[in-house]
């Protein structure tokens, strides 16, 4: 691949627990004018360490200079960068939909079962399900449902693990004793 060619690319950048972490971390992104397609924080594995997950549309040169940005200018654990051939990723999808069609729609319940789906719950109102997978998945889902009316809808940004073992695990168990 030509390094000047777009692509995604998913940052995984692992921080201390520290407040503001996030807004330094988008700001190296906003001043470049690069705008940012999808953005998680969650735990990590290890007590204290947090992990953003952040997908960019940028070519190579582009991403290991904004890798080299987010080392400098904030206190990082680790940053690395992967293509979306490196990773296994997913994107949810919550619909919330009036409970009378669970019951009624024949069709619906035909939906749930070949879409995998997954009902979180119940109640005499709505009903909500929840689909992981790619996106196109997700979207697929939306178009099938949204005839018999889609109360709420919201769907997650790209979470994301590697493909191949990473030294992480290991750097992250140095700083933790």
């Amino acid at each position: 691949m030509n390094t000047e060619e777009k692509q995604l690319y998913t940052v995984s950048v692992y921080t201390e627990n520290n407040i503001g972490l996030l807004n330094r971390i988008s700001a190296i992104f906003q001043r470049r004018h690069i705008n940012i397609e999808s953005l998680n924080t969650s735990p990590s594995e290890i007590e204290g360490v947090s992990k953003f997950t952040i997908v960019v549309n940028m070519n190579e040169v582009g991403i290991k200079k904004i890798i080299g940005q987010i080392e400098k200018q904030v206190e990082v654990i680790k940053a690395y960068y992967h293509s979306l051939d490196d990773i296994i990723y997913q994107i949810a999808g919550l619909f919330k939909i009036k409970s009378e069609l669970l019951f009624e729609e024949r069709q619906i319940q035909n939906i749930i079962k070949e879409s995998n789906a997954r009902i979180v719950t119940v109640n005499k109102e709505f009903f909500v399900l929840e689909k992981s997978g790619k996106k196109e998945e997700i979207v697929e889902l939306y178009n099938q449902l949204a005839p018999f009316g889609i109360m709420q809808y919201t769907r997650s940004g790209l979470i994301a693990v590697t493909k191949e073992e990473m030294k992480i695990s290991t750097l992250l168990e140095t700083y933790n004793n």
